[in-house]
């Protein structure tokens, strides 16, 4: 039952459509069910309906902003960091007002795009950013305020987590820099919470709550029920928020190097549906000046001072048994000097690029300590044997450079599609039916119907995958598994999964999350152009093949409903970090003919070029093949401290 539950707790509906969420019924203990980071789930679509009476009420942001406003005496000048700023209500207000250095962050990927469409939407410079309030993305003594807004503090399962957050705050805060905190009044709660309510969150929709004080009194749990009134329970949420009190909080600011502590009194929150305001019933406001000298950071490298980078890249003086006759063609000496063209524009960096692999070990020796950072761009693999990625990252952790990208074991780890399906299952991620067959089996039983798609379980760049992989009865299977294993020379396990028939799609992230990343849009593969009768993939033909009739396959951007987004969104950034992708990755899904959302493949290190599906989706988002580059080693250079 418990294990039911941590698949389902924090979904908005059911993924795989075939059966409805469910409730878990009485529960024992509320606290049990609470998962330590239930602030990475919680805050969606559904928050802004359960919360909507405070924290979407435009009249209630504006008498909270007059009152801060008044309170810190805040010139349009001031640079003011809105940590853990939801749906941006109040950054966005503020900017309406005419401050001008306006910066919001929060956890939430939902909200933070919610903030930016709507900054968009109003041409409103605020500037939007996902990251942990325990580790912020911004040098020390950026800020002159910091504002900590809408109860937004005690939510880590640990004391020591929420005195990072001010710790963290008293950093990017300049000298005599003021906080302000509206934070819930504690002990107020502890007495006055409602045990059990329910409320109606719109037409057809009521939320069910149940709340309880942890085994140590030191929290409030609670628990959402949230209803259709013709599709029925849409999700079971528990969440745990700290109780603190005026004197805490205090101790916490002088702890934190606070000083000139102001409490503004507390007041109730005004809701226009007069019914349950649980953890916003009554709040404290405390505001407090920062005492320190100018913070020294260690030293940075002049802007005259170019960052040395050396680029690895496959070897064009070796055969490559991916490329259409083992050769690299005009096509990758153009994709190679694209790159070069690029990276030549970015002033604040020189390269020198690497390219013959019998002497790689040679001249990354002479390298070290002469460049400051390696640009990982050889996902040929070693040799130009793709089984041998890996080896170029261990390569360079074992002479001790600094290097974009993911690190051996995840390459090795992505390598394996079947281990990145049993991973998936294990996080409640949704992946096609499939099964594998081994090197000497000759004999084949389905265990579900066609169509089904064969693939080479170990590979990548859609080796072995063509239209014959596609099969639709069992003469087609034997001769799909005849091609890999004949035409390919693949002798490995063959992996064969039920073949969907929505749309194909990819989901690129450049960045490292939690920290600091950016989602870029979805891209679905466009086969209209195909001629009746082929399979629509984007396999071995459409990548390699420019005669071939895959060759007319294009990618555009794809809008998709609210949910499936989400989902593929929110699955793979769970992969990205449960993996440990660094730097940029590829997520591959595809939508069954009901619409629901499949995760196929993960990609770390994916395919650079200029032509390629990341970088087609980096055009969508609206950057230039040399702004995705740039992204990339930024993102690198950010994660080793080094920018």
């Amino acid at each position: 039952m418990r294990e039911e539950t941590e698949e389902h707790r924090f979904s908005v509906s059911a993924r795989n459509g075939s059966k409805k969420l469910r409730s878990l019924g009485p529960v024992p203990s509320l606290e049990e069910y609470v998962r330590p980071d239930w602030w990475r789930h919680l805050f969606n679509s559904l928050y802004l309906k359960t919360d909507a009476d405070v924290v979407d009420d435009q009249n209630i942001t504006r008498k909270e902003v007059d009152f801060f406003v008044t309170i810190l005496e805040l010139r349009s000048e001031d640079a003011i960091l809105d940590l853990c700023c939801g749906q941006g209500r109040h950054s966005l207000e503020l900017a309406r007002r005419g401050f001008t250095k306006v910066y919001g962050l929060d956890r939430s990927h939902y909200l933070i795009q919610k903030a930016r469409q709507q900054a968009r939407k109003e041409g409103l410079n605020v500037q939007f950013k996902e990251g942990d309030a325990r580790k912020l993305p911004y040098p020390a003594d950026s800020f002159d305020v910091v504002l900590i807004l809408g109860n937004s503090f005690g939510y880590f399962e640990s004391v020591q987590d929420d005195l990072r957050v001010l710790q963290e705050v008293q950093r990017v805060l300049k000298p005599g820099g003021k906080i302000f905190i509206d934070v819930a009044d504690g002990e107020y709660l502890k007495s006055h919470f409602q045990p059990r309510s329910w409320e109606w969150i719109g037409k057809k929709q009521f939320v069910l709550r149940e709340r309880s004080l942890s085994a140590d009194g030191q929290r409030l749990i609670s628990r959402e029920i949230i209803t259709h009134v013709e599709s029925g329970v849409i999700a079971d949420q528990f969440y745990a928020e700290r109780l603190y009190s005026r004197e805490n909080l205090c101790a916490f600011l002088e702890e934190s190097g606070f000083q000139d502590i102001i409490c503004h009194g507390s007041r109730s929150s005004e809701s226009t549906r007069c019914q349950d305001l649980g953890m916003m019933e009554r709040r404290i406001f405390l505001s407090a000046r920062v005492c320190k000298p100018v913070s020294i950071e260690r030293p940075t490298k002049s802007k005259k001072t170019r960052l040395k980078i050396a680029v690895l890249l496959g070897d064009p003086h070796q055969p490559d048994p991916i490329k259409p006759n083992t050769v690299f063609d005009e096509d990758d000496l153009y994709t190679v000097q694209s790159l070069k063209s690029a990276l030549s524009g970015l002033s604040d960096y020189s390269f020198v690029y690497l390219d013959r692999h019998t002497t790689f070990v040679h001249d990354l020796m002479k390298l070290r300590g002469k460049v400051d950072l390696v640009f990982n761009l050889c996902d040929e693999g070693f040799g130009n044997d793709a089984r041998k990625e890996l080896h170029i990252p261990a390569l360079l952790e074992i002479l001790g450079l600094p290097y974009t990208g993911s690190s051996p074991q995840c390459l090795a780890y992505c390598y394996d599609k079947s281990l990145v399906r049993g991973i998936a299952k294990e996080m409640g991620i949704p992946v096609p039916r499939a099964f594998l067959i081994k090197s000497d089996d000759f004999t084949f039983n389905l265990p579900f119907n066609f169509p089904v798609i064969l693939k080479p379980n170990f590979g990548d760049s859609s080796f072995g995958i063509t239209q014959k992989s596609v099969a639709t009865n069992m003469d087609d299977f034997v001769e799909a598994v005849s091609e890999i294993r004949g035409k390919f020379g693949y002798d490995k396990p063959i992996l064969v999964e039920e073949f969907l028939t929505g749309k194909d799609l990819s989901l690129g992230i450049i960045g490292n999350p939690p920290e600091s990343y950016q989602v870029l849009p979805l891209t679905e593969e466009d086969y209209s152009a195909l001629a009746p009768g082929l399979p629509p993939i984007c396999g071995y033909e459409a990548k390699w093949l420019p005669d071939s009739p895959y060759s007319k396959v294009t990618s555009t951007p794809c809008t998709l409903d609210e949910e499936t987004e989400k989902v593929i969104v929110e699955s793979s950034l769970k992969l990205f970090e449960r993996l440990e992708c660094r730097d940029y990755a590829r997520f591959d899904w595809r939508l069954d003919k009901d619409g629901h959302p499949y995760l196929l493949e993960v990609n770390p290190n994916p395919g650079w070029c200029w032509d390629g599906h990341l970088a087609k989706m980096a055009s969508f988002a609206g950057l230039s093949y040399q702004e995705m580059l740039h992204a990339i080693l930024k993102a690198s250079l950010q994660r080793l401290g080094k920018k």
